[in-house]
């Protein structure tokens, strides 16, 4: 009966809210998800802390070198088995996921993504895997999102915007910066959104930022002692732009061909055995490598980076100038490696905390660099933040976000003149040589990817084997006139597929070749089906990228192709009037005026 009663509340709350004006609708929920979005970046921050204090109180403090070689690797297995037998499902790398389920899954991100990510990133970070909980955070928002908008029964369109409102809330709320998280949105996820939608995403953010302010004050993220910039230093923020896109290029084709080479190791235990060991020793030898990094960033950006090597095994070194860049310049190598490391081992955790890391680093590195060659004095801290922005731009491929998101968790917008010469420098840079961020070059090299061109992101949407026509009739090749006569008086199509024994598409016949032949009883019983019959130079295949179907359109000159699976086995056939019409839909839906 309880049940039955909250089932009748339920129905009559989605019935009110269906029956809200479309416009009203998206404003409520996406305040709604902004404030689901802000308790998830307060609880996944909340369990980081709880688990690191647990750690602490169980077995002493992190800084013994043990427990530095042993902590990260049991953080990677409990990830890794809570994955393997309890979520049973690929939750890595969030915001490739989520722009996957924008291109490919019409948005829809599966319910236990909502929660998932949280749990496995929060141990993975916890027990020191050297990661970031951005993307994760990320992941859950857009799951928030879709599966908001699937339990209403939401549009394509609606279901896609309310998961860019659970993305930028999740930036905002982690990063407590709202104006970042609606240009990650915006340059990042969804490429094709109109300035009309604007509105529930800046609501999403106010919301996850305020629900942040509440629990964790309104202090920027990440306090510095930066100082105002001075025109006489342009030419070194420029360097630092030139420096930042080439450790861009690094970081990103490191990583990428790094996990690759680590996840052809298919044994799970002997994959996470040798990720653990290996990042035990580097966090040994490098302890700024421990967990997200961010307290090694804040000495940084205090200008006070020999507080990050107290701990380290080079002591003997620190007497040596020259040793602090060097070190620093090692663990900016080595972070990678760390990341790559957690990552493919079995942890969760994402690249947008690292990126940060690193570009501090890079900035940091430069600035000392030239301080130490006496040629001039350069504030290392503003050169530190301005990094970070550097390398996200480079990195991510989105330098407004890098602006604004920096500049916001560290209060720099004194600063805001050096960010955008940095970024912008950065972000060119790399594109001389990668054309994809680290989050897109993956799906790119499928074809899954939704660009900035509305034709070729409609194109990405549509899928083939949803296109496919199967109401043909078909034809064996030794099948005689006769029968292919019955089989056009039964058709209401002109084309007949010619398919063997084993189903395997031969060829096809047109009524307009048969038309004179067809009339002629006398050759009825005499004429074979395979001698009337044309072959295909083209032919489609059913998981082929619609950008390839339309080429062979072209190439071809023809209004229909046959379609077969991978053994040549025939399904049916794909006509442009059909990928006309579907585009047309399609359009329709992605277009948010």
């Amino acid at each position: 009966m309880k049940i039955q009663t909250n089932k009748l509340r339920w129905d009559r709350i989605t019935r009110f809210i269906k029956g809200l004006p479309e416009n009203q609708l998206l404003l409520v929920l996406a305040f709604a998800v902004g404030l689901a979005c802000g308790l998830a970046a307060v609880t996944l921050k909340t369990l980081i802390h709880g688990v690191q204090l647990l750690l602490e109180r169980l077995c002493g403090s992190p800084e013994s070198s043990f427990m530095y070689l042993i902590l990260p690797g049991i953080g990677m297995i409990i990830a890794m088995l809570f994955v393997r037998y309890v979520v049973r499902d690929d939750i890595g790398h969030g915001v490739t996921k989520a722009l996957l389920a924008v291109s490919k899954k019409r948005s829809v991100i599966k319910p236990h993504n909502t929660w998932t990510s949280l749990a496995a990133s929060s141990v993975t970070i916890g027990f020191g895997g050297s990661v970031g909980a951005e993307a994760p955070i990320v992941y859950t928002g857009a799951a928030i999102g879709s599966n908001i908008a699937r339990l209403l029964e939401l549009s394509y369109k609606h279901r896609t915007i309310l998961l860019g409102c659970g993305a930028a809330g999740a930036v905002a709320g982690i990063f407590k910066a709202p104006i970042a998280g609606i240009l990650f949105t915006l340059e990042i996820l969804l490429f094709n959104i109109s300035m009309t939608s604007i509105l529930p995403l800046l609501i999403s953010t106010v919301t996850a930022t305020t629900v942040s302010y509440i629990f964790f004050g309104q202090d920027v993220s990440f306090s510095s002692s930066v100082d105002n910039y001075l025109l006489g230093n342009i030419p070194y923020y420029i360097l630092l732009g030139i420096f930042c896109g080439f450790v861009s290029l690094y970081f990103t084709r490191t990583t990428l061909r790094l996990e690759d080479k680590i996840k052809s190791v298919t044994n799970p235990y002997k994959r996470w055995a040798i990720c653990a060991v290996s990042l035990g020793v580097l966090i040994y030898i490098f302890p700024p490598l421990f967990g997200e990094g961010y307290d090694s960033l804040i000495n940084l950006l205090h200008a006070d980076p020999e507080s990050c090597m107290n701990r380290t095994i080079f002591g003997w070194f620190l007497q040596w100038e020259w040793f602090v860049p060097i070190f620093f310049a090692l663990v900016l190598i080595f972070k990678v490696f760390a990341m790559s490391f957690t990552n493919a081992g079995g942890g969760v955790g994402g690249t947008f905390g690292p990126t940060l890391i690193v570009g501090g680093i890079a900035g940091f590195i430069l600035s000392r660099i030239i301080n130490l060659t006496g040629f001039t004095a350069l504030p290392e801290a503003n050169f530190v933040l301005v990094g970070m922005a550097g390398l996200m731009a480079g990195v991510m491929q989105a330098p407004m976000t890098a602006i604004f998101l920096i500049a916001d968790i560290t209060g720099g917008y004194a600063l805001l003149v050096p960010l955008i010469i940095t970024s912008t420098i950065s972000f060119a840079t790399i594109r001389l040589f990668e054309p994809y961020s680290i989050y897109t070059k993956r799906i790119a090299k499928n074809g899954q990817l939704l660009t900035h061109d509305s034709d070729q992101a409609v194109l990405t949407l549509l899928s083939t084997a949803e296109l496919i026509e199967r109401d043909f009739i078909k034809v064996n090749p030794d099948d005689t006139l006769r029968v292919l006569v019955r089989a056009v008086a039964q058709s209401k199509r002109n084309l007949f597929p010619v398919v063997d024994k084993k189903g395997c598409f031969m060829g096809l016949i047109a009524l307009d070749d048969i038309r004179n032949t067809m009339f002629d009883q006398s050759k009825y019983d005499s004429v074979k089906v395979y001698e009337l019959m044309r072959l295909c130079e083209y032919k489609v295949y059913y998981d082929e990228h619609m950008e390839v179907v339309m080429s062979k359109f072209e190439k071809s000159g023809v209004w229909n192709l046959p379609v077969v699976d991978a053994d040549g086995v025939y399904m049916g056939f794909i006509s442009k009037s059909k990928i006309f019409s579907s585009y047309r839909e399609q359009l329709q839906q992605v277009s948010h005026d």
